[in-house]
């Protein structure tokens, strides 16, 4: 493969931090790279000083001659007062733009709802985002550099994304370099993984899965090596305590190791325990939702006749476009909005904690400290049996001692959204709503704030465009299309079947009675709302006991490997007892699918 650019030994420093450190790095023709890292660890650098935007202070970076480099930063160059027209193709005249396929597929694909000739100024941040990607990619470039492309987007405009950039070149030409925290989309367009930390950067083969198994085990690796160097610390400071006297007369060089293995120890890891928190018993009813239209201005509804029963622990996750109307209806839980038509009652032991995308919560306090804030809670908080305050809890997630002083208005949109995600918690909801947690967050930090939701003991429900974290973390998914809620037992996927299905006018169904409001409406249903409920809870139930049966089968199939080759018997039984268990997840997998038509067909 020909190589189109590379870089050699180079070095960057701000006044507090070395970003780059001798890096050295080469792209060929047919690369697909993913760049992860946390937050300031200088990923954005990297691809700046790659693409010819930033200049390193030693070192050098080459291009092929006559290589064409597009590049998409965090934040636009878009002129407000421009049309979008101008800012999408320029001065080029229509018939050539036009009579293009491939420029007439991208206008479509992301913004055939945005006004042509609107100005750039009157756009919302996921419209402007969405014309800046339009005007990246209608250009011809060999390389094509995005920093963090997916913010703004919502889940169907970021499947787009990946699908074009997959078939964007031929196999093994043009190459792709993306720095993003939406995981799914580094699996699914990136077949090598760059990892920037310590002003190294380090590379992997494969997407972000394989990513992960990899630096798992280079990890393990470095804790084997750590022990070992432990041990030999702990070996050298006791022949050091030996008594002053023997102490005196040993050779410099042993104390001198000595001090180099205890000095040399690196901190430890950043870990959050926040998985056991009390919270507010909930009671039977939590919040019932039935036949509800919702909106703003009298006859316009935003949704109409939407019924949703969530129960205590329900794990739900809440999908649709940009301007669907997740908002209204988060609104409308809350008690915040009231409903045009329809009820909503809600438990009287419901406690909600919810985290909102703009963290407005935040506004009031950006001239206090952390501290000060914090000092506002309670002092001690029980995490599994164990005592604990706020500030400890603060720092499990990624807050250092001396950050407890930074004042709210000077912390990053990555540590504000940590904050107020335990200022959230601290309340003790029984009920959390939490709306795009992921946005300014990195990857291992996302890791973290799954685990704490993955031990949620209240109810969750959750709206976010990052489908990895939407798929890890709910039991079930519902979406908001053409403004009625409906269940999709398939997750994501079948949302954006259904998506698509419902945004081309040849298929749109041509009764006024859409699937989304015979599916809501218990009235036509010929279910009771507690024969749903008990339903739902049966399916979650086998759900449970699927997994269970997915973890002994893996168990048994470990097993078998440890077992004599030469022991027929033994292996013949082995391979009957993984069979059994194979079976009875077919059979509970059977009994579910029968659960989820009855649900989804009545």
């Amino acid at each position: 493969m020909a190589i189109l650019f590379g870089c050699d030994a180079i070095q960057l420093e701000y006044p507090t931090k070395r970003v780059l450190d001798g890096v050295t790095l080469g792209v060929n023709e047919g690369d697909r790279i993913g760049i992860v890292g946390k937050n300031g660890d200088g990923k954005s650098t990297l691809l700046a000083v790659l693409a010819g935007a930033l200049e390193p202070d030693d070192g050098r970076v080459t291009h092929r001659r006559g290589l064409t480099v597009g590049l998409l930063g965090q934040r636009d160059a878009l002129d407000a007062a421009d049309t979008v027209h101008h800012a999408v193709v320029g001065d080029a005249p229509e018939y050539e733009w036009a009579a293009s396929a491939r420029i007439r597929h991208i206008i479509d694909g992301l913004i055939a709802d945005v006004p042509w000739e609107g100005t750039v100024g009157a756009l919302s941040g996921g419209q402007r985002r969405r014309v800046d990607l339009a005007r990246l990619l209608i250009g011809d470039y060999d390389v094509l550099m995005l920093d963090e492309p997916t913010n703004h987007l919502d889940m169907r405009t970021i499947n787009w994304l990946a699908d074009h950039l997959k078939a964007r070149w031929q196999t093994g030409q043009g190459a792709l370099l993306v720095v993003t925290h939406d995981r799914w989309f580094l699996d699914e367009v990136c077949t090598t993984m760059w990892e920037v930390h310590d002003g190294r950067v380090d590379p992997f083969e494969g997407g972000y899965s394989a990513y992960i198994l990899q630096r798992v085990e280079r990890d393990r690796l470095a804790q084997v090596a750590e022990e070992r160097r432990r041990n030999m610390a702990r070996k050298e400071l006791a022949w050091l305590s030996r008594g002053a006297q023997a102490r005196s007369t040993k050779p410099k060089f042993r104390v001198e190791a000595a001090r180099e293995l205890i000095a040399d120890v690196p901190p430890l890891r950043n870990e959050l325990e926040l998985k056991r928190l009390a919270v507010a018993r909930l009671g039977k009813q939590v919040i019932d939702v039935i036949d509800v239209d919702a909106g703003y201005e009298p006859g316009e509804p935003v949704l109409e006749d939407v019924t949703w029963l969530i129960g205590a622990g329900d794990r739900y996750g809440l999908l649709g476009d940009n301007g669907a109307g997740k908002s209204t209806l988060i609104d409308i839980i809350q008690g915040k909005l009231a409903p045009l038509a329809g009820r909503v009652k809600i438990g009287q032991t419901v406690r909600f904690g919810v985290l909102s995308q703009q963290l407005d919560e935040l506004k009031p306090l950006e001239g206090d400290t952390i501290r000060e804030v914090l000092a506002r809670y309670k002092r001690v908080y029980v995490v599994d049996g164990k005592e604990t305050s706020p500030e400890k809890l603060l720092e499990r997630l990624g807050f250092t001692t001396q950050q407890l002083w930074s004042r709210i208005g000077d912390l990053s949109g990555g540590q504000r959204r940590r904050l107020m995600l335990l200022l959230t918690i601290l309340e003790e909801p029984n009920v959390l709503i939490l709306d795009e947690p992921g946005n300014d967050l990195d990857t291992d930090m996302l890791a973290i704030v799954e685990d704490l939701l993955d031990s949620w003991p209240g109810t969750l429900i959750l709206v976010t465009h990052d489908r990895y974290l939407m798929e890890r973390v709910t039991d079930q998914q519902f979406a908001i299309i053409d403004g009625h809620l409906r269940h999709v037992p398939g997750g994501v996927d079948e949302y954006l079947r259904l998506a698509a299905h419902a945004a081309d006018p040849r298929t749109a169904p041509r009764s006024s009675t859409t699937p989304a409001a015979s599916a809501s409406k218990p009235a036509t249903s010929g279910l009771t709302n507690a024969e749903r409920q008990r339903l739902r809870k049966e399916a979650a139930s086998l759900e449970r006991r699927i997994e269970t049966q997915r973890t002994r089968a893996a168990a048994l199939e470990a097993e078998m490997l440890a077992i004599d080759p030469t022991d027929y018997q033994a292996l013949q039984s082995q391979q009957q007892a993984i069979a059994e268990a194979h079976a009875a997840i077919d059979d509970l997998e059977t009994a579910w699918l029968e659960v989820s038509e009855q649900l989804e067909g009545n």
